[in-house]
């Protein structure tokens, strides 16, 4: 596809394993799979399926600190499967999907990082992806000897030190270093081995790399997040950005601003690719689509106490901010916190009453963005028939992320909207539960997506830089003796 512009654009698309699927009861449906998620041969069967849908990466999300409270929020992240571990099984039983693994700077140093992602590049023949996260849980330093987390700032100048360190370490070997001549007995041009000498605010490493320079030369770099920093650290050094972006017009300005500040670093802004998250809930048809939403709902742990969550109804006051919206937790689920959230007291409603106009025209802006969300995915709306109630508002509530529900060409008219619009490069796909909704993208929505000209009917490539039209980078120490004349 062609922009405005002229640049030619290729939709993408990654998929992100979560156990037990985004929806926070999905695990719960009858047929849903909620106890392989440390069976590697059923990760296999799932890295395998998103191959056939010729998915550009399988990505592991990570985090290094976990609590029982999340099996009320997400259970895929209550407990989980090391990342490495699992990345280099996969390799072994796919051989053209990319394979993205999360590592946070705070709890890795530089060289152990390099040598990983070096190794899992080889292993994968040129497919493997390094994801950057900083970690907002503080309660990841208690698990690794640190006395402090550290603020955003210590984490990301951190991060920036790191990932340069590490870039450097990846071209600590020339591509050419091996000479391999049984007739001289030379192994290794020693020319062509570089210490890196580092010494800086944070690490000191002297290098070089005990892993040669990888296939892809650097692995694709992942990052997510929304700060100020991130996006800087996005722009300065990724290839994909997992973006939060909820509507076409938020997608629009993050993706115009990643672009800006890629530009402002020296990069070509075509070479890097904004993914959004999202979960289609999908089926066969509209209705029976929003019939599975329905029931995935209808399994969601509510507060025992829908009015006050067990809580002095002072708690829920409107003009107290109200908690996180990552933290739609037990005590988050009811009619205060709802209330809390959309500006206009409904703990005197009871959960089946339909939304009223003259209640809808009260919401604050939160409140307004929830009832657009409430009724795209559900169908219904104020005076409609069936109207939509103060119970699909609370739902929408504690059913956070990005979610499209329909069938496979609502999905793919979405997914188009949004790329046409450049408010994405594409998606990274994640499912409300496992395995059917994973089967159902790949044999009914990705043909929709391939009929419209918009994603690929097969792998052109070897590597996930060539999946998502990257060149491989040069060596520095290659290019610095290009332009020096020498070492």
């Amino acid at each position: 596809m062609t922009t405005d512009s002229g640049r030619n654009r290729s939709l993408h698309l990654g998929y992100m394993y979560w156990s037990n699927g985004t929806h926070p009861a999905g695990w719960r449906l009858p047929e849903a799979v909620h106890d392989r998620g440390f069976d590697g041969r059923y990760v296999a069967e799932l890295a395998q399926l998103a191959e056939r849908g010729k998915f550009d990466f399988f990505f592991f999300g990570d985090r290094l600190a976990t609590g029982p409270e999340y099996q009320y929020t997400n259970t895929s992240v209550l407990s989980r499967i090391e990342p490495f571990t699992a990345a280099g099984y996969l390799a072994t039983l796919t051989s053209r999907i990319g394979i993205v693994v999360t590592a946070n700077p705070t709890y890795y140093e530089p060289f152990n990082l390099a040598r990983l992602t070096a190794s899992l590049d080889h292993i994968s023949a040129g497919r493997a992806s390094w994801n950057i996260v900083t970690g907002a849980d503080g309660r990841a330093a208690d698990n690794y000897t640190r006395t402090e987390h550290g603020d955003a700032t210590a984490r990301y100048d951190r991060a920036d030190e790191f990932v340069d360190l590490v870039r450097r370490l990846w071209d600590s070997w020339e591509d050419d270093a091996f000479l391999r001549n049984p007739e001289t007995g030379e192994f290794v041009d020693a020319t062509k081995i570089h210490t890196v000498g580092h010494e800086g605010r944070t690490f000191r490493v002297r290098g070089p790399l005990n892993v040669a320079r990888p296939p892809q030369g650097h692995p694709v770099i992942l990052h997510a997040g929304t700060s100020d920093r991130s996006r800087d650290l996005g722009a300065r050094d990724a290839d994909v950005l997992f973006a939060a972006a909820a509507t076409i017009e938020q997608g629009k300005q993050y993706s115009d601003d990643i672009r800006r500040r890629t530009a402002a670093f020296g990069r070509d802004p075509a070479e890097i690719a904004v993914l959004p998250g999202l979960t289609p809930i999908v089926a066969r048809t509209r209705a029976q689509a929003r019939e599975l939403y329905d029931r995935l709902n209808a399994l969601i742990a509510l507060d025992d106490d829908i009015r006050y969550g067990g809580q002095d109804p002072a708690a829920w006051s409107l003009d107290t901010p109200p908690p996180p919206r990552e933290a739609q937790g037990r005590g988050l689920r009811n009619l205060g916190a709802l209330s809390q959230r959309v500006g206009v007291d409904l703990t005197g409603t009871r959960p089946g009453d339909p939304l009223d106009a003259a209640t809808a025209a009260a919401l604050n802006p939160a409140g307004r963005a929830l009832l657009a969300a409430a009724e795209a995915r559900t169908g219904r709306s104020v005076g409609g028939a069936p109207p939509v109630t103060v119970l699909d508002l609370l739902y929408t509530h504690v059913v956070g992320g990005h979610i499209v529900v329909g069938d496979p060409t609502d999905v793919a008219d979405y997914i188009q909207a949004w790329f046409d619009a450049g408010a994405s490069d594409g998606f990274n796909i994640q499912s409300a539960y496992l395995t059917e909704q994973l089967e159902i993208f790949v044999e009914l929505v990705i043909p929709e997506l391939q009929r419209r000209g918009l994603f690929r009917h097969d792998y052109t490539g070897r590597t996930l830089r060539e999946h998502l039209g990257l060149a491989r980078p040069a060596n520095h120490w290659a290019h610095a003796d290009t332009t020096s004349g020498g070492r």
